[in-house]
């Protein structure tokens, strides 16, 4: 499946972001979907999961409570609300799909990745 994240932007700290994921293809909704970010020198991380309904929703510890991921099957699409963003969520935020309908943080446990969309959290 081929993905396209958009939405990203410069922010200051405390405010908010929605950022989306298109997906290509009509097999959307078997798909597990998540989002991770990769800062600066740093190695990408888990951000935030949701399953193929939609049901079940994971996140990583340093984002709960202020990032919420939805999906929207009908039109092909995984959002992440980001709000009270801190400098620290600075980072390219890259969406992806995972076959494997069990939850996994690990990036290598993803198929597909979209491009990548630009998150600044200025201070």
């Amino acid at each position: 499946v081929q993905l396209q994240a958009s939405g990203g932007g410069l922010v200051q700290a405390g405010g908010s972001l929605r950022i989306s994921c298109v997906a290509s293809g009509r097999t959307f909704r078997r798909y597990f979907m998540g989002w991770f970010r990769q800062g600066p020198g740093k190695e990408r991380e888990f951000v935030a999961a949701i399953s193929s309904n939609g049901v079940s929703t994971y996140y990583r510890d340093s984002v709960k409570g202020r990032f919420t991921i939805s999906r929207a099957n009908a039109e092909n699409t995984v959002y992440l609300q980001m709000d009270s963003l801190k400098p620290d969520d600075t980072a390219v935020y890259y969406c992806a799909s995972r076959n494997t309908p069990v939850h996994t943080t690990i990036p290598y446990g993803y198929d597909d990745w979209g491009q990548g969309t630009q998150v600044t959290v200025s201070s």
